[in-house]
C-alpha cells in the first residue's frame, strides 16, 4: 500500500448501505446555516454511481415543484449522515440518463419485489391444491 491508500482507508465509513442504480433512496444530509445545524432529507432515484473508495459518489434525481433536480453525494462524506433505500427497481443500464427526458408516469421504473420467505413457499392458493389437501 502506498501512502495515499493508507490515508484514504482511514477516511472510509464503516457502514455503507448496499445501493444500486435505479434504487429510490433517502439521503440524510447535514446542513450548517450560520451556527445552526439541521438534517435535510433528499429522496430520489439513483441515476449514476461513480468511482470507488473514498471518491465514490452517487447522483440522485428528484422532481421538485415540477423541475428535475440532480444532486451528487460523496458516499463517504461526513455531511452525509445516512442513506436509506426506500425501494429497488429493475434496470438494465448502468446510467439512467434517459430519465431526464421522461415526464410523469413514463419516468417510473419497474419495482423489484422482495424474495419470498421460506414460510410462504409451500402454500398454494389454487382450487386443485385445496381439493388435494382435503382429500
Amino acid at each position: 500500500m502506498n501512502l495515499i491508500d493508507q490515508i484514504e482507508t482511514g477516511e472510509l465509513k464503516k457502514e455503507v448501505p448496499e445501493i444500486n442504480i435505479g434504487d429510490t433512496v433517502k439521503v440524510h444530509m447535514r446542513i450548517v446555516e450560520g451556527e445552526k445545524e439541521r438534517t435535510q432529507i433528499i429522496e430520489g432515484v439513483v441515476i449514476k454511481m461513480h468511482g470507488g473508495g473514498v471518491r465514490a459518489t452517487l447522483t440522485v434525481r428528484k422532481i421538485s415543484f415540477g423541475v428535475g433536480v440532480e444532486r451528487i453525494f460523496p458516499l463517504h462524506s461526513p455531511r452525509v449522515v445516512k442513506i436509506e433505500t426506500v425501494k429497488r427497481a429493475k434496470v438494465r443500464q448502468a446510467k439512467l440518463y434517459y430519465l431526464r427526458e421522461l415526464r410523469g408516469k413514463a419516468a417510473r421504473l419497474k419495482e423489484l419485489r422482495p424474495k419470498r420467505s421460506d414460510k410462504s413457499k409451500g402454500k398454494s392458493r389454487g382450487k386443485k391444491a385445496k381439493a388435494q389437501k382435503s382429500a
